[in-house]
């Protein structure tokens, strides 16, 4: 034997091995927990969003997602022109509208 290296003791094995049918349970549990936290919620936003921008029309307030607030003056397919300031108009892709804000608002701001 080595003087540095002490003697190596067996361990006893496993009492025994988890079976497929837990871990296929175990999985689909999973699964279940993530479609209902993260895949669920994201879907009904995004169908939330495109009911927003379809209905979208000329004279609505809205705010974008970069936070720009402005009314639209006309909408061109899937472009809407926003009049952000007298005389100064700046085009959006139609998805980038974030929220259409209550009549009135511009004005109070």
């Amino acid at each position: 034997m080595s003087l540095f290296i002490p003697s190596a003791w067996a361990q006893s094995a496993p009492a025994g091995e988890p079976s497929p049918l837990f871990t296929l349970l175990l999985f689909g549990g999973m699964f279940v927990f993530m479609y209902f936290v993260v895949i669920r919620p994201q879907q009904k936003r995004r169908k939330e969003h495109a009911k927003l921008v379809a209905n979208l029309g000329k004279g609505d307030e809205v705010v974008t997602t970069a936070g720009i607030l402005g009314r639209i003056s006309r909408i061109e397919g899937n472009f809407v022109v926003l009049e952000v300031a007298d005389k100064l108009e700046i085009k959006f892709q139609r998805e980038a509208i974030h929220a259409v804000l209550p009549k009135g608002t511009l004005k109070a701001i």
